[in-house]
């Protein structure tokens, strides 16, 4: 098997874009996305649309919603990391499976 060639220089640990509702539209938190070097897609208040938006955040709260369906996974009960990992792997599992059946 071929190694996977990577960029030179040190992996990015940080998102190079940022998708958020108009909450989120500060000042402050514009600039200091703009120092971390993180691209913002921000919509403005009066005078971008929330639909505009809309198409990149449902990916999202499909995926939220999909995994609330599953009881234990909503409320977090467990106190070690691990066991509530090894959960949403199963979950996530569990909704692939699904998806696959149909």
């Amino acid at each position: 098997m071929p190694d996977v060639k990577h960029p030179r220089g040190r992996p990015r640990h940080r998102p190079g874009k940022l998708h958020a509702d108009k909450a989120y539209s500060s000042r402050k938190n514009c600039r200091g996305l703009r120092r971390r070097g993180i691209t913002a897609r921000i919509a403005r208040p009066g005078i971008e649309s929330k639909h505009r938006l809309g198409r990149h955040r449902w990916v999202v709260e499909r995926t939220n919603a999909w995994i609330n369906q599953l009881q234990r996974l909503r409320v977090r009960d467990e106190r070690q990391d691990d066991v509530h990992f090894a959960l949403l792997v199963l979950g996530s599992c569990l909704i692939l499976f699904r998806s696959l059946q149909a």
